[in-house]
């Protein structure tokens, strides 16, 4: 099994292609939405926090974020980060940093106004202070986009799950909550990846929002041509909409290649 060490460079490694200019950042934002996040949970009582991806961690926990798992701030306030991660069940841990990397994948391709629309809710299993398992639910969306439109600062809300199946694996999910819809970012397993070039490039055109009379002309080939090739894919990726494609084909990194 993984160490934990080995599950988090799964994530901070991906981090390492993301580039910064500090001198246009503006971290007086932090310190702003910190107080509002905190009286967030102090009405509440959920756990808040920042996570920077410029500097690679969290740069603000709420004072009770320990304290749904009865921790105090003076048992995490030295290690902060690397004292909750040590706590999520080991295989939970796997699922989180591989489906963040994936959400991240998909963020490369969304627009600075889906960036903005979408987070990320995961369910996983932690340590409490007694030293059982306690489910959370997560919620993950962005806080600031940089000049650039990179993620810069996300804002996380943690809350003691309603479901504490112990036995239960954490999943992860993206939700638009502009349209309510909702993509599961765990890959089903009748899942086959070998899409063709003609079902990527499709795929493409799919995610950038052409409808098949429009890839059709665009291509020019006839629309029931795209809708074969449409069909397919879905069935390849076990999705059951374009959206999940998008999803599944973005953890894949096979929208890079379109």
């Amino acid at each position: 099994m993984a160490t934990n060490s080995s599950i988090e460079e799964i994530f901070f490694k991906f981090l390492e292609q993301f580039e910064f200019d500090e001198a246009q950042l503006d971290y007086s934002i932090v310190q702003k939405h910190s107080v509002i996040l905190q009286a967030l949970s102090d009405m509440g009582n959920s756990g808040t926090g920042i996570f920077d991806y410029c500097k690679r961690k969290m740069v603000f926990y709420s004072s009770n974020f320990g304290g749904l798992l009865g921790y105090l701030p003076s048992d995490y306030k030295e290690n902060g980060q690397e004292f909750f991660s040590g706590k999520i069940h080991p295989d939970d841990a796997l699922m989180l940093s591989i489906n963040s990397v994936s959400t991240l994948k998909i963020f490369n391709h969304f627009s600075s106004d889906e960036k903005l629309n979408h987070k990320m809710i995961v369910e996983y299993r932690m340590l409490n202070a007694q030293n059982q398992y306690v489910r959370l639910v997560e919620q993950h969306q962005v806080l600031k986009l940089d000049p650039k439109g990179q993620l810069w600062l996300a804002f996380n809300i943690v809350d003691i799950s309603p479901n504490q199946g112990e036995a239960e694996p954490g999943k992860s999910q993206l939700l638009n909550f502009r349209t309510g819809e909702i993509f599961p970012l765990d890959t089903p397993k009748k899942v086959k990846i070998e899409l063709t070039k003609r079902e990527i490039e499709i795929l493409g055109l799919v995610k950038n929002g052409l409808l098949s009379k429009e890839i059709s002309n665009k291509l020019s080939i006839n629309v029931h041509t795209v809708n074969t090739h449409r069909q397919r894919f879905l069935e390849k990726l076990g999705a059951n909409n374009s959206m999940e494609a998008v999803v599944f084909a973005s953890k894949f990194g096979l929208l890079e290649m379109a």
